[in-house]
């Protein structure tokens, strides 16, 4: 029986993502069903294509200005995918620094902790009238496709949503992910690197509601673009984005906070 959830090796993702992998190397890791596999995998959003008789990520190729990027938020009610769920998820999807198309939704659910209530606004009555989760998440795959995933601090965005489609009975993400949070660092300079913080810095969206799924995306995507305008020249293709979000030096952080310092000038101009 087909394992339909194979999952490649580290070594293996950095060669298909640089120099290439043969394909006895990867036959290796996929079996008898090679062909088949790379069908599930696009169909997953991870397309692995042939140059030169290696293979490897179609994003090794894609240009930047060519790529749809699928900026995500999620907000749940609660961090531990075993026993919470998502209830709110927005994304936008972006293309040569444009929105293209927008996704969002509340997730029904019946029990939100006032805790989570207090930080999100969002109440288990909020989402009596929203659509269950099997039903946002078939929504939002068709909406994803094969784009890249972009989120700040992406891996609980990312493992939360393909955890969860596991639970609904489909299969896990495949997208390649890129981290706003991560290129931040290397980008900008920032005293800290939270998306409120960079929000009240850079002023990036003047009507953010922060925890709120739409609101966090909107101001994710005025980051990326601030981000991709202070990009190396020689980042050019996806994959040259996502090696340098994750190993370009971090720029050097402020020792001082400026926002603290400003709210200090002003309360002693006030005296």
């Amino acid at each position: 029986m087909l394992n339909k959830n194979i999952v490649l090796n580290d070594k293996s993702i950095n060669k298909l993502s640089n120099k290439g992998l043969a394909k006895e190397h990867l036959k290796d890791q996929l079996g008898n069903d090679f062909d088949f596999v790379l069908e599930l995998w696009h169909a997953q959003g991870l397309e692995i294509k042939k140059h030169h008789g290696n293979y490897f990520f179609a994003t090794k190729f894609l240009k930047i200005k060519d790529a749809e990027f699928c900026i995500v938020d999620i907000e749940t009610n609660g961090s531990k995918i075993e026993k919470h769920q998502i209830i709110e998820i927005g994304a936008v999807k972006v293309k040569n620094g444009e929105v293209i198309d927008r996704y969002e939704s509340l997730v029904h659910t019946e029990s939100i902790n006032k805790h989570i209530t207090e930080i999100t606004g969002i109440s288990a009555e909020d989402t009596k009238d929203a659509p269950e989760l099997k039903h946002v998440l078939y929504k939002f795959k068709e909406f994803l496709g094969d784009a890249i995933f972009v989120a700040h601090d992406v891996k609980f965005d990312y493992n939360f949503i393909s955890s969860s489609m596991q639970k609904i009975g489909l299969a896990p993400l495949l997208n390649r992910s890129l981290c706003s949070l991560q290129l931040a660092q290397r980008t900008v300079v920032s005293y800290r690197y939270s998306l409120s913080y960079l929000n009240e810095f850079f002023n990036l969206y003047p009507d953010a509601t922060h925890h709120r799924a739409m609101s966090d995306v909107l101001t994710t995507y005025e980051l990326f673009k601030l981000c991709m305008k202070n990009l190396d020249k020689d980042v050019k293709t996806v994959e040259d984005l996502i090696k340098f979000s994750k190993h370009a030096k971090m720029l050097k952080r402020p020792k001082l906070d400026p926002l603290y310092k400003e709210e200090e000038s002003t309360e002693n101009s006030e005296d």
